[in-house]
């Protein structure tokens, strides 16, 4: 894990959050600190955080930005999306994206996984940027790693 003196780097990323969830397994926790790392390291981004699975929607969760859309039912936005098809998704253009909601008008791209545990969605991970096309496939792979470190945590 990185000192805390120095700045976090997306190469330390990871690392920093296996390190992080390695001894903790309430996700609460977890997710508030993984959405501070993921905000430090990753560059140009406006949003970090989670929507939790609650009675059939997300509900805002553990996030480091500015303030966030509260509810979001299934299969609206792109984190509705992600909830009901249960796969990885990363959109370029918010603006193009069918239905998309406008938490922050800042968006402009947005990369969102689905944190699943067993089968069970848990919630999503979303994470946007005020620049198009900011997110990469070693992105979406290294945000798929976070969460999939984030689902062995909890399964201690």
């Amino acid at each position: 894990m990185v000192a805390p003196t120095q700045r976090l780097t997306i190469a330390d990323l990871v690392p920093a959050v296996t390190a992080v969830v390695a001894d903790e397994t309430d996700l609460i926790a977890n997710m508030a600190n993984i959405s501070a790392l993921i905000f430090e390291a990753m560059p140009d981004l406006n949003w970090a955080g989670f929507y939790l699975w609650k009675d059939g929607q997300l509900v805002l969760g553990p996030f480091q930005g500015r303030m966030a859309c509260t509810r979001i039912p299934l299969g609206k936005g792109v984190c509705g999306t992600v909830a009901q098809e249960r796969r990885t998704r990363v959109v370029p253009d918010v603006h193009d994206f069918p239905g998309h909601i406008a938490c922050d008008a800042a968006s402009a791209s947005e990369i969102v996984v689905p944190v699943l545990a067993g089968g069970a969605l848990l919630g999503v991970l979303d994470v946007d940027s005020p620049l198009k096309d900011r997110f990469t496939q070693a992105d979406r792979i290294m945000l798929e790693a976070i969460v999939q470190a984030l689902v062995q945590a909890l399964a201690r």
